[in-house]
C-alpha cells in the first residue's frame, strides 16, 4: 500500500530497514529530486533522534498520590540501565518505593534531585538510548530548559521594559521576542514557598538545580538567609513592583520567638487530606464494653506459637463482619453504597513521622495462625515503608488498638471509603454485679465504633458489637 508524504508525517519515526524499504518502494517510480531526498534523510534522522531520548516520569503509587518526593537515585548520570532496573528510590503518600525504567539506555540527565518533590507526570529524568547521545541530551536541556517539562510551572510577572512594544509594532519577529524573554520559571514546590515566606521575587533568582531549576538553597541564598528556618523577621521585598502586592496578600503571620516552621512529609500530607475528606462524612459513634477473661487466657497459650492480640482481634471483628456485611459496606458518592465481597481489616500503625493502615485481607478466612504471620510481614513492611499500594489501600474496614498504652477509651476518626472504623481500649479489672446482685471483678475492655450513618444505622451497629462481644468472649471459634 502506497503511503502519501502527509500520512508518513503523521506517523511514528520509522527505525528499522524494513519500513524503511517498504516506504522507498511504495513511491512512484520516478525519480525524486536529490533536495527533496536529502530533506527525508534529514527529516526522518532528526525524529530518530528526538524518539531515542526519553524522559522518566513521576509515577503514581497510589490512587490519593499527586506528588512524590526523591528518596534517593539508585543510579548516576552517564551509568547504563537496563529495562525493569531500578533507578529510584521515591517516597508517596503512603510508603517508599522504586521505580524501575521501561527501556534499556543510560541515565542521561537527573532532572528532580534528592529531596525535591515533583507532580505526578512530571519528568524526573532522561533516558537516553545510546552512550553517543548522553552529552548531546544534556546540551540540549541545558541549552533550552523549556524542551523538557518543568517539574513546577510558575508564570513570572510581565516584563516592566519597553522589550514587548516592538514585539507588537512588528508582527514578524513576534516568534524570536517571545523565546528570548523569559516567560516562565522552574522551581521546587519549597523553594516557591520560602520565596512568598521571604517576599524574594522568585523570578529575579538564578537556579543552581539540573536545566536552570530553582531550589530552596537558591531562593535562601537571595533571602540573605543561613540554609534553615530562621526566626528572625524576612528580608525587604525586591524593588519589583509588581510582586509587592502579591507577596504581601499571601505573607503568613510572624513566628513566635524560638518557633520553627515544618512542612508536611508526604504521608502527613495524605493524612490531612484523608482526615479533612473525612469531615463530610456524617458519622456517629457507638460503645460496648466486651469482658476479656477467655481471650486473654486464649492469648496466653496461643501467644508462645506467635499469635499476637491483634491478630485476634482483627480475626474476631472479621467473624462478626461476615454475619453483618452492613458495616463492612462502603459509600463514596454520596448516591448509592457497595456491599464488599472480602472483608479486608486495616489496622492503623503508628511509624515514624506518620500513621499507615496495612490490610489484612480476607481476616475472616485465614487461619489465625497465618493471619499472625501475616500480620508480622506487614509491620516489617510499613516499619521499612516498603509496603505495595494494595497491602495499604484496600481495606474495608479499620480497627485502631490503643490498649497497649493503657488508654481506657477513645474515638476514632472514619476513613474516607470505608463504613466503619472500631477503636479498642485497654483491658482492665471492673467490678460488675451479675444478675443475683453477686458482685465479682472481671476483665473488660470498651470498644467505640465510628461509622458512616448513610448506610450504617444504630441498631446495625449494635448488632455486630453484640455478635462481635460473643465471639470474643467465647473465642474457641478463633483457633477453627
Amino acid at each position: 500500500m502506497a503511503l502519501s508524504s502527509s500520512s508518513f508525517l503523521s506517523t511514528p519515526p520509522l527505525s528499522n530497514s524494513k519500513s524503511t524499504i517498504s516506504f522507498a518502494s511504495s513511491v512512484s517510480p520516478s525519480p525524486i529530486p536529490s533536495l527533496r531526498r536529502v530533506a527525508l534523510r534529514s527529516h526522518r534522522r532528526s525524529m530518530t533522534v528526538r524518539s531515542k531520548i526519553r524522559e522518566i516520569f513521576m509515577p503514581a503509587l497510589s490512587s490519593t498520590m499527586t506528588e512524590g518526593k526523591i528518596v534517593s537515585w539508585l543510579k548516576t548520570e552517564g551509568e547504563k540501565l537496563a529495562k525493569g532496573q531500578s533507578v529510584v528510590v521515591v517516597e508517596s503518600d503512603k510508603a517508599d518505593m522504586d521505580v524501575e525504567t521501561f527501556y534499556d539506555g543510560y541515565l542521561a540527565a537527573i532532572v528532580v534531585g534528592e529531596g525535591e518533590t515533583a507532580p505526578v507526570g512530571a519528568a524526573i529524568g532522561l533516558l537516553a538510548e545510546t552512550e553517543a547521545e548522553i552529552e548531546e541530551a544534556k546540551s540540549k536541556a541545558a541549552s533550552k530548559p523549556s524542551s523538557a517539562p518543568p517539574v513546577v510551572v510558575v508564570p513570572s510577572p510581565p516584563p516592566v521594559t519597553s522589550s514587548p512594544a516592538p514585539a507588537i509594532a512588528q508582527p514578524a519577529p513576534v516568534a524570536s521576542a517571545v523565546s528570548d524573554g523569559p516567560r516562565k520559571t522552574v522551581a521546587t514546590p519549597y523553594a516557591k514557598k520560602l520565596a512568598k515566606q521571604h517576599k524574594v521575587d522568585i523570578g529575579s533568582v538564578a537556579g543552581s538545580g539540573p536545566f536552570g531549576r530553582i531550589t530552596a538553597a537558591d531562593v535562601e541564598a537571595a533571602a540573605g538567609i543561613a540554609p534553615s528556618v530562621s526566626p528572625s523577621p524576612p528580608p525587604p521585598p525586591p524593588p519589583a513592583a509588581a510582586c509587592a502586592p502579591k507577596a504581601t496578600a499571601t505573607s503568613s503571620p510572624p513566628l513566635l520567638p524560638d518557633a520553627s516552621v515544618v512542612p508536611f512529609t508526604a504521608m502527613q500530607s495524605a493524612v490531612s487530606k484523608n482526615m479533612i475528606e473525612s469531615l463530610s462524612v456524617p458519622t456517629f459513634r457507638v460503645g460496648y464494653p466486651v469482658n476479656t477473661d477467655a481471650l486473654d487466657a486464649l492469648y496466653e497459650k496461643v501467644k508462645p506459637k506467635g499469635v499476637t492480640m491483634t491478630a485476634l482481634l482483627a480475626k474476631a471483628a472479621g467473624m462478626a463482619l461476615a454475619q453483618h456485611p452492613v458495616v463492612n459496606a462502603s459509600c463514596k458518592d454520596g448516591k448509592s453504597f457497595t456491599y464488599n465481597s472480602n472483608i479486608n481489616i486495616a489496622v492503623a500503625v503508628a511509624i515514624n513521622g506518620g500513621l499507615i493502615t496495612p490490610v489484612l485481607q480476607d481476616a475472616d478466612k485465614l487461619d489465625l495462625y497465618l493471619l499472625s504471620q501475616k500480620w508480622k510481614e506487614l509491620v516489617g513492611k510499613a516499619r521499612s515503608k516498603q509496603l505495595q499500594p494494595h497491602e495499604y489501600n484496600s481495606g474495608t474496614f479499620t480497627l485502631s488498638n490503643l490498649g497497649m498504652f493503657g488508654v481506657d477509651r477513645f474515638d476514632a476518626i472514619l476513613p474516607p471509603g470505608q463504613g466503619a472504623i472500631m477503636a479498642v481500649g485497654a483491658s482492665k479489672p471492673t467490678v460488675v454485679a451479675d444478675k443475683d446482685g453477686f458482685f465479682s471483678v472481671k476483665n473488660k475492655m470498651l470498644v467505640n465504633v465510628t461509622a458512616d450513618h448513610r448506610i450504617v444505622y444504630g441498631a446495625d451497629l449494635a448488632a455486630f458489637l453484640q455478635t462481635f462481644a460473643k465471639i470474643v468472649e467465647n473465642p474457641d471459634s478463633l483457633t477453627l
